[in-house]
């Protein structure tokens, strides 16, 4: 799992990358109210909006953190929204995209990196 100093999260398998939000990022939400997901299809690139979320606090985007193609957007969030604070990084994920470039991948944050940098906020 590699993580973004925006506080997404991209999860590899194959060429294939699962992307949410950190639990880190739905702490500060607070309570998740509604989920829009992308659909397949979609093409962005790495800093593009690619979902929103909205709390009882604020309306937020999440930013595509690598480029590619959206395969699947995570349609369980539409009914249970709340599964992004109760789940971020396992059943909480917003879309898979097919990845254009590992590179890109690489050079996000690992766990240890990103805890470090959750540090100096």
């Amino acid at each position: 799992m590699r993580f973004t100093k925006d506080h997404e999260w991209v999860e590899l398998e194959g060429d294939v990358a699962t992307i949410g939000i950190t639990a880190y990022a739905a702490d500060q939400l607070g309570d998740v109210v509604f989920v829009e997901v992308p659909e397949p299809g979609k093409t962005v690139k790495a800093g593009d909006g690619l979902a929103v979320v909205e709390s009882v606090k604020a309306a937020s985007d999440v930013y595509a953190p690598i480029s590619g193609e959206v395969v699947e957007g995570n349609p369980a969030l539409g009914d249970t929204p709340e599964t992004v604070n109760d789940q971020p990084e396992k059943a909480g994920w917003f879309a898979k995209l097919k990845i254009a470039d590992k590179a890109e991948f690489d050079a996000l944050m690992d766990r240890d990196a990103y805890e470090a940098y959750l540090g100096t906020l």
